[in-house]
């Protein structure tokens, strides 16, 4: 079984009633595929990589585990899901701000996934805001990210011109 296509259907079976948290809803598969696509742009990124971002929300966002992750993608897999995902156990202050404090000490894929990760959602910020979050809470999001991705600096050129660019359309679309 190629290993990316079985991560994809495990992946669309986890989150099948999950949407996104913008005006559109669109189905919550939609950004694990968006990660794993923009990842793929980077030569430097390996088959690996792409199967850990489309499993980067599974243990976050659903009932699975990381167990469940390694008994069938394997140990390699598993750790790099494990590094990022975030400890829903504390509060969601704490968990973005242990985002930003552990991002530079994360691996080459973990900090490759978090840029794919806040590029896609900048996009999802810009072409279906979630209605309910006001100017605010939408540049505090872009600075929040903005300082995630700071620990990513170094590690792709390709992802963080990307990242930059959504980051730019977002401050143009967002606040003008």
């Amino acid at each position: 079984m190629n290993p990316v296509l079985e991560a994809c259907h495990y992946a669309a079976t986890m989150h099948t009633r999950q949407r996104r948290k913008g005006a559109a809803a669109e189905p919550y598969v939609n950004h694990v595929i968006e990660v794993a696509w923009r990842l793929a742009r980077s030569p430097a990124v390996d088959e690996a990589t792409i199967v850990a971002a489309l499993l980067h929300d599974v243990v976050e966002d659903t009932d699975a585990t990381i167990d469940d992750v390694e008994a069938r993608f394997g140990p390699k897999i598993a750790a790099i899901v494990a590094e990022v995902t975030d400890d829903r156990t504390l509060p969601k202050a704490e968990r973005k701000r242990q985002q930003v404090l552990s991002i530079p000490h994360k691996s080459d894929a973990a900090r490759r996934i978090k840029l794919a990760d806040k590029a896609s959602n900048l996009v999802a910020m810009c072409d279906s805001p979630p209605s309910h979050w006001d100017d605010a809470r939408r540049r505090a999001y872009v600075d929040w990210a903005d300082a995630v991705i700071a620990g990513c600096r170094g590690v792709d050129p390709v992802l963080e011109a990307a990242y930059d660019a959504e980051a730019a359309r977002a401050r143009s679309v967002l606040f003008g």
